[in-house]
């Protein structure tokens, strides 16, 4: 039986090897190149690479030469540049590449009465593609302006992160809608949760809310926690979405995370207190020298939480795609230097290697989910404290849950009072 399994298991990786090391062959066929940034970026197109790519609907908001504004919809980008009111950047030529055009050619972009001329190399796209009239870039990458009097005011296009997200959204409103419904009929409440989903989404939003919630907003936690279990729920769902095959991770841009540290910060602003405020703006038991040193660095602090929120998001979700996107790189590095034969072989190896840190992406994502919720309800709690400066700061005022579990674990019996608000966390710390 276990020889069964092992067999199993390595005919498992061989076939995936095989299917991470079958697009060598054919970047070799037709000279395409791997780019690990651009599969990680957002763009206006769908990405099925190595089947092709989809370019989805543009859609502006544009000035015309009389001052009036309208907006303006094309199919894609392609249709849009064929029409009279968009035109291509020439400026923005250069830094997409040139793809699609045989090298040596000379490409001459026309786009508001100036002319680019560049030299083009090949992009490996198939045959019959002619970029040129984009200035040798594919009409997705270029950089879109406004033509013959027209300027483009607003770009509402949808883009591919976008639509991973808007599908986040779908997916958590299927999910927790039915399930909402459940609970107004009292199943979970009156009696005990049913079914496997149920069970499953109730274990979670317990411990976001007696180990990330409580802990940090003690009696406030029933007013954060809605926005607590949202924001812990969409960059799950955003992080998983992009460990599906041609799937897209929202939160590996900037701008999603940037709008979720903003989020963040909004709500820690209108739950500061009297006590918050004054310790940014005339911080106690510091001497009044010090004060003009010290309230500029508290001011900036209100601003560079939400900066590493979106900051540490947004690179590690990055991060591990590109390590992905760069180990199967090894493959076509190999492949295009010593033959079709030696990036088989090491595709053998590269999956393997793969396969490890996929399944460590995994696990960040999960992580990444629980950091950014614990820092949100962090940042949260200590903006709503209130703090008796009046008494001495050795009076006992009560212990957290989490100083209950401390305490427990130094073999140190909790207050009677305090037995009730034991969380998941006391109960394996006094286990």
């Amino acid at each position: 039986m276990l020889k069964t399994s092992l067999v199993g298991r390595l005919a498992l990786a061989l076939l995936f090897s095989l299917t991470v090391a079958a697009p060598t062959a054919l970047a070799a066929g037709d000279g395409e190149e791997l780019d690990a940034v651009s599969h990680t970026g957002d763009g206006y197109y769908y990405d099925l690479s190595p089947f092709g790519k989809i370019q989805m609907p543009r859609l502006f908001v544009i000035r015309d030469a009389d001052g009036g504004l309208g907006l303006k919809a094309f199919a894609n980008s392609k249709k849009a540049i064929d029409s009279d009111e968009i035109g291509v950047d020439a400026h923005g030529v250069e830094s997409h590449g040139t793809d699609g055009i045989e090298e040596g050619d000379d490409v001459v972009l026309e786009t508001q009465n100036e002319a680019l001329v560049t030299d083009a190399v090949d992009g490996g796209h198939a045959e019959g593609d002619d970029y040129a009239e984009y200035g040798g870039v594919a009409p997705y990458y270029a950089h879109l302006v406004g033509e013959n009097g027209n300027e483009i005011v607003l770009d509402l296009s949808p883009t591919r992160h976008l639509m991973f997200a808007l599908l986040a959204i779908l997916l958590l409103s299927l999910l927790f809608l039915p399930m909402a419904g459940k609970y107004k009929k009292g199943v979970g409440r009156e009696t005990a949760p049913r079914g496997l989903l149920q069970n499953m989404m109730e274990t979670v939003i317990l411990y976001v809310r007696d180990e990330i919630a409580r802990p940090n907003l003690g009696d406030k936690t029933n007013k954060y926690l809605p926005y607590l279990l949202t924001v812990f729920f969409f960059i799950l769902t955003c992080n998983l979405l992009g460990l599906v095959p041609f799937g897209a991770t929202a939160t590996a841009n900037i701008s999603t995370t940037v709008v979720l540290a903003l989020f963040t910060f909004v709500v820690t602003q209108f739950a500061g207190t009297k006590d918050y405020w004054g310790h940014i703006f005339n911080p106690p038991g510091v001497p009044v020298a010090l004060k003009p040193i010290l309230i500029p660095i508290e001011f900036l602090g209100i601003f560079t939480k939400p900066f590493a929120l979106a900051i540490r998001l947004f690179a590690n979700m990055t991060a591990g795609h590109l390590i992905i996107l760069n180990l199967i790189g090894l493959i076509f590095i190999i492949g295009n230097t010593f033959g079709a034969g030696a990036g088989y072989g090491t595709g053998i190896a590269a999956s393997f290697m793969v396969l490890f840190v996929y399944a460590l992406e995994v696990l960040v994502a999960f992580i990444q989910a629980y950091v950014f919720t614990i820092l949100s309800a962090l940042f949260i709690g200590m903006a709503s404290a209130e703090h008796e400066h009046d008494h001495d700061h050795a009076e006992d005022h009560g212990l957290t849950p989490h100083d209950v579990a401390v305490a427990a674990a130094n073999g140190q019996a909790p207050p009677p009072d305090k037995l009730h608000e034991r969380t998941v966390g006391t109960e394996v710390a006094y286990a």
